[in-house]
């Protein structure tokens, strides 16, 4: 099978649409070495390192092709709407592709072979204010559904399938939940090495690791660790790229946010944090919250459904939940984890076992599943 996938989300440097597209392809390739697998974009992106070698990248913008593509011609000055809509089916049917998978909300607009969608969640509808850049997005993506140009959707999660098909009007097997993973790189650190202008190991500190952007909560964080400082030493670490629409707080002693995290470093710092905090108002799967699970961390979160699933909900006792809209309840456990750190040693323990049901493995074994149903539904 030769299967492209859009590699756009990798001209942003962090992020879980990012990570998602770069993981899945990566195992993709290294499960399926029989098949051919293309990253496809027109802008230009960071080809993966150490790549099986099956997954190739093209980027139209390139001055140069790649060597290893060896493909005939030149996409360089297509941009836009206008790669969608022939540049992109050009360069599909001249590398012979069978399937395509748009991993961030898009496929082509002529249904010229199967297509899959990744929808990661319903935030461009839900609230305009979450993604203002998202115009597109919520005029085509519901057209590309409905219509059936796309043969299948992928969400992260089940909570998010639920509601594209309530919203959407798409015939449920149509829709497939496929949960992410964290990498295997995730585990716990010990001991925790400290981190020079960031974190050390006589301070002890909450950690919030994602995008910071208006839907993570991060106001509502920062009024509880306030609260919760008040009384007791402990810094708060912000760690992540500030999306355009996010207003970074001012300075004050305590706070940090260092910016984006290089992916090495971070099980360290889940290792060591307190308890890693992400009071999101609304997710798609939630990806940080695996990764410190993953690491042996405290993860105390929203009560999201799709983060509820991630972590087995508030039964499983993987995960603290609070109320997104109650500082004081974010407080309270946040206070909580600091003064009885050893409260919570099963409540790790349990953290792990739960991570462990989460791989890209089974990610890719899934969602090739669902290239096949795409085929079969074009048959």
């Amino acid at each position: 099978m030769i299967v492209a996938l859009d590699a756009t989300p990798l001209t942003v440097p962090t992020g879980g649409v990012t990570r998602y597209t770069l993981s899945l392809a990566l195992a993709l390739a290294e499960n399926y070495p029989d098949d051919r697998y293309w990253l496809l974009s027109d802008q230009l992106f960071p080809a993966p390192g150490n790549a099986p070698a099956n997954l190739h990248s093209f980027s139209a913008a390139s001055s140069s092709t790649p060597a290893s593509a060896k493909l005939k011609g030149s996409l360089s000055h297509v941009a836009g709407g206008r790669w969608w809509l022939w540049g992109l089916p050009r360069k599909l049917a001249e590398l012979g592709v069978e399937i395509f998978h748009g991993t961030d909300f898009s496929v082509p607009y002529l249904p010229l072979r199967p297509s899959v969608m990744t929808l990661h969640d319903l935030s461009p509808w839900l609230d305009p204010a979450w993604q203002p850049d998202a115009g597109r997005i919520r005029r085509r993506t519901p057209f590309l559904m409905r219509s059936g140009v796309c043969a299948m959707v992928i969400t992260p999660s089940e909570a998010i399938r639920r509601a594209a098909i309530d919203r959407f009007h798409l015939a449920s097997d149509r829709v497939v939940a496929i949960p992410l993973a964290a990498s295997a790189n995730f585990r716990p650190v010990h001991p925790v090495p400290a981190f020079a202008g960031l974190a050390s190991n006589d301070t002890p500190y909450f950690l919030f690791a994602g995008t910071l952007e208006p839907r993570k909560n991060i106001g509502r964080l920062i009024e509880a660790w306030r609260e919760v400082r008040k009384t007791a030493a402990v810094d708060l670490i912000l760690a992540g790229r500030v999306r355009p629409d996010f207003m970074p707080p001012g300075p004050e002693p305590g706070l940090r946010l260092p910016g984006p995290v290089e992916e090495q470093d971070l099980p360290a710092l889940y290792s060591g944090a307190t308890a890693c905090v992400y009071p999101s108002l609304y997710e798609g799967f939630g990806l940080p919250v695996l990764e410190a699970m993953q690491c042996g961390a405290l993860a105390i979160a929203s009560r999201d459904p799709a983060i509820q699933e991630v972590t087995g909900g508030t039964g499983r006792g993987a995960a603290i939940h609070v109320d997104a809209t109650d500082t004081k309840a974010l407080a309270e456990a946040l206070g909580a984890a600091l003064r009885a750190p050893q409260d919570f040693r099963g409540m790790r323990e349990r953290a792990i076992a739960r991570a462990a049901d989460f791989s890209w493995k089974r990610t890719a074994e899934r969602t090739r599943e669902a290239y096949g149903a795409a085929r079969r539904a074009r048959a």
